[in-house]
Order: structure tokens, then C-alpha cells, then sequence
């Protein structure tokens, strides 16, 4: 017994070296081992759960930490690891428990402190919102808004739209104005976010694009506020034109410190090239994601919470799935729960909300394959994990090659599973400056739709690793190792 013991000891230590490297899958893979010689450790499980939170894997993280908690009813950390697991899920309540008995137990635990006031605070904003909240349909932002009254000072040297309209001019100025640091005129930054609440608006939930057999067409999955990674996007392959069209998969904001600059830069060359820069949105670009990982903190600091929720109303007209030649889907998440879903299904869904717990839009949003086949419960915690022939199938039914997708961080920046049928997409390098991971892009030629690869490194400069933590709660044990946040 002693033996096993010792050994099991030995593989979490191994496992907690991979952690300390930030290579949280082989992290995963010793813990996961001493687990099997010993499964009655609530340390082992906890650092899995932290393994599994690093990786985004919340579902995952989740059960560790209750599994913890089964193990030894008073092992402290077990309650911060549930509780940090169900704010990444959305279920405050939850978390507000665990948080309160750590802080009960630890009351001089000041990181623990710090964010079971941030969680009693968001459980407090969301009753108040459900107590206001009425059956009449909710006004919207644009409507209290009076944009000719808003006067831009005198002292205001940075870019303007002109005559209300983005030029690609006012786009080139705006972005070395970004990349000095420097903020967007309030009165511009809403013009813009007017102006293209009403382009998406008019758009179906799947938009069907034609790329002719002698252009090309560039995919990029998540970029989550990395300004400066954008910018290299379009040093590497070219600012966006009608000769040198993108589609942005989702995940534009949350995370990094720059996720204003990111979406103001995207939302600009949606009104410049409508027809030819497409955005679909991605689960971070919902009310919930935002307010725990950064996006609304970040527009408050910079702008008005008022600003925040034109955003997110904005967001919601954000089309969900894009069909290039009718034989390439691409979405953000993946594909479906249940089986049967076809495209009319998905031009059918009323996207102007936020997404439900389940069914197709959660799906597009949420989802991940899985090497097997079938499907499993999600590690994230929503919407499901499904394999290569659940794509085989969905594939067959709806008359497609195969489908592109992103939601997910690859060491090479892509991945390509289920035989050739899946591709994964990320573009946001050195993820949470701290994944080690590259950056991707795809070409698609309208000659034979067949995919071009192209990888890239993260950007240093002196700002590209200036992570700014507008959100306390998520961000913090993501991105930054406080005591609780480090393996035994």
C-alpha cells in the first residue's frame, strides 16, 4: 500500500512540473495516474480541476472538485475549485455557497474575500434585473441615444468618421491610433456600433457566400482582445478589401486587455466591405461571458456602461453559421446534440438573444468533437462533445464537404480531425500570454475549396503582454497565479 502510495505520489508531483510549464494536458495525463493508484486523494482531484480550469474544460473542473469535496468534506480548496468552476459555468448562486465557506473558513483569505464580493455582487445585479425585467419588448440603447448633440472637443486629435462614414482611411488612422493606446472618440465609437447593429441586423442566422474560382477567402478563428496579433493578421495577409475578403469566427472579445480596440477594428470593416468581411459570433460574445471574463469591465473603464449594453445588443444580431459554395459550413462552436439538423434549421433560428442552455444555437456557439465516435457530456460544461460520425452524418444529410470551426486552443494554432472532415481554427497566440500555443489562419481558394494552413507566432512589443484584469473573479485564476490558484 505504502508503495502505491509513494508512486501515486510521485506522478503528481511529475504532473504538477508539467503545470508549473503551463503544459496542462500532460498535467492532466499524471494526475489522471495517480488517481487511478490512488482514488481517494482530494489533492489529486483539485489539481486536476485546476489542470481542467487552465484548459477551459469547466465541466471537467467542476466534477474534480466535487469529487474532492466527496473525498474530504473539509478540504478547502475543493470549495474554491467548485466555486471558480460554476462562475466559468454562469451558476452564481453555486459558486456564492462554496465562496462563503471558504471566506467563513479562511477569513483572512483576501483573494478569497475579493471574489466572493465580486460573485455576491453579480448574484445581487442579476435578482435586480430579473425584478425590473417586464414583458414589454426592451428598448433599445440607439433609442435614448441623440449622436448629433455629442460634440468631439477641441483638444481631440485622433481619428473621426467622415461625414459619419468609415473610409478606409479613417481605418488605417484608427488603428495606429489603437496602437498607440489611445482611445476612440465616444461619439465615433457609437456611430460605428449604430451603423453596424443595423448591417447584421439584416443579415439571416446562416449566411451563404459564393467565392468565385479565382479568389480566396481568409478564415480566423478566436483573437479575444490580442490587438497587436490582429494587426500582425493583417500584416502577414493584407488589410481586408473586396479583393482580399475575411471571415472572423467568433471570440473577438474577453481575455486579453484590448478587446475594445479588437471589436471597434472588426465592427469597422464590417460597414467598410459589408459583402466582404463576415463575422459570426462566438460564445464570448454573450451577456454572461462577458461579464466574467473581462469585456464589460474593460468598456466601463473605457467608455460607459451604457456603451457595454449597445454592445450586447449588437452581439446578438451577429450571424451564427456562414456556408461558402454550399459544400463548407463554417460556426464557432461545432455541430449538434441531436442528430437530424439541417441548414434550414439553422437559417430558421431567432438569433437576436441571448443563447439558451441548449439546442442548435447553443450548439454553434458551445460544442467540440471528440476522437470517438458518438457523443459524450461536454468537459466545458454546455452543449455536447460529439464524434467523426456524428460530422459524417450531418455532413451526408446536408450535402457538405466539411466544416470549419474554432472554440478551441491548438498548440499549432489548427487542427485537423474526424478524416479531414473537421478543421479547428485559433488565432489568438501565446493564448492569455501564457499558452506557448501559435496562431493560425486558413485560405480557401473558390477553385477547389481545399484548405491552406498558414501559422504565425505571437507579437512582442511592448504592449502585446499588457494584460489589464477588468474582471476580477475569472480572469484572475486564468491568467495569473494567485496562492489558491497553484497545485499542491
Amino acid at each position: 500500500m505504502a508503495e502505491v502510495t509513494n508512486e501515486a505520489e510521485l506522478l503528481k508531483e511529475k504532473a504538477n512540473k508539467f503545470f508549473k510549464e503551463k503544459d496542462y494536458e500532460n498535467a492532466i495525463k499524471y494526475y489522471s495516474e495517480a488517481l487511478e493508484l490512488n482514488p481517494s486523494n482530494a489533492i489529486y482531484y483539485s489539481n486536476r480541476s485546476l489542470a481542467y480550469l487552465r484548459t477551459e474544460c469547466y465541466g471537467y473542473a467542476l466534477a474534480d472538485a466535487t469529487k474532492a469535496l466527496e473525498v474530504d468534506k473539509n478540504y478547502i480548496k475543493g470549495y474554491y475549485r467548485r466555486a471558480t468552476s460554476n462562475m466559468a459555468l454562469g451558476k452564481f448562486k453555486a459558486a456564492l455557497k462554496d465562496y462563503e465557506t471558504v471566506v467563513r473558513v479562511r477569513p483572512n483569505d483576501k483573494d478569497a474575500r475579493m471574489k466572493y464580493q465580486e460573485c455576491n455582487k453579480i448574484v445581487k445585479q442579476k435578482a435586480f434585473e430579473r425584478a425590473i425585467a417586464s414583458d414589454d419588448k426592451k428598448k433599445s440603447v440607439v433609442d435614448s441615444l441623440d449622436i448629433e448633440s455629442m460634440t468631439i472637443e477641441d483638444d481631440y486629435v485622433g481619428p473621426k468618421l467622415e461625414d459619419g462614414k468609415v473610409t478606409l482611411q479613417f481605418m488605417k488612422d484608427m488603428m495606429d491610433w489603437f496602437k498607440d493606446q489611445k482611445k476612440l472618440h465616444r461619439k465615433c465609437a457609437y456611430q460605428i456600433l449604430i451603423q453596424v447593429k443595423d448591417v447584421l441586423s439584416k443579415l439571416p442566422s446562416l449566411v451563404e457566400i459564393t467565392i468565385k474560382e479565382t479568389d480566396k477567402l481568409t478564415i480566423c478563428g478566436d483573437t479575444h482582445g490580442q490587438y497587436y496579433d490582429l494587426l500582425n493578421i493583417f500584416e502577414l495577409n493584407g488589410l481586408p478589401s473586396e479583393a482580399n475578403p475575411y471571415l472572423f469566427n467568433g471570440d473577438f472579445v474577453d481575455r486579453g486587455s484590448f478587446s475594445v480596440e479588437v471589436i471597434l477594428t472588426l465592427f469597422g470593416f464590417k460597414l467598410l466591405y459589408p459583402d466582404h468581411f463576415h463575422l459570426l459570433r462566438g460564445n464570448h460574445e454573450t451577456d454572461n461571458m462577458n461579464q466574467m471574463y473581462g469585456f464589460e469591465g474593460e468598456v466601463k473603464a473605457k467608455y460607459t456602461a451604457q456603451m457595454f449594453q449597445l454592445f450586447s445588443e449588437v452581439f446578438q444580431w451577429l450571424p451564427l453559421a456562414q456556408c461558402i459554395n454550399n459544400k463548407v459550413l463554417v460556426m464557432h462552436g461545432g455541430l449538434f446534440s441531436e442528430d437530424g439538423v439541417t441548414l434550414e434549421d439553422l437559417r430558421k433560428i431567432d438569433r437576436n438573444r441571448q443563447p439558451p442552455d441548449s439546442g442548435p444555437m447553443c450548439d454553434l456557439l458551445w460544442s467540440d468533437p471528440q476522437p470517438q465516435n458518438g457523443r459524450s457530456i461536454s468537459k466545458r460544461g454546455v452543449s455536447c462533445q460529439f464524434g467523426p460520425d456524428v460530422t459524417q452524418h450531418f455532413l451526408e444529410q446536408n450535402k457538405l464537404d466539411y466544416i470549419v470551426r474554432s472554440h478551441e486552443v491548438k498548440a499549432e494554432g489548427y487542427e485537423v480531425t474526424h478524416s479531414g472532415k473537421c478543421i479547428t481554427v485559433f488565432s489568438a497566440p501565446n493564448y492569455c500570454d501564457q499558452m506557448g500555443n501559435k496562431g493560425a489562419y486558413i485560405h480557401l481558394r473558390g477553385s477547389d475549396l481545399k484548405p491552406e494552413f498558414h501559422q504565425f507566432t505571437a507579437v512582442v512589443s511592448i504592449f502585446s503582454d499588457c494584460y489589464v484584469f477588468y474582471n476580477t473573479i475569472i480572469n484572475s485564476s486564468c491568467c495569473q497565479n494567485f496562492p489558491q490558484d497553484l497545485p499542491f
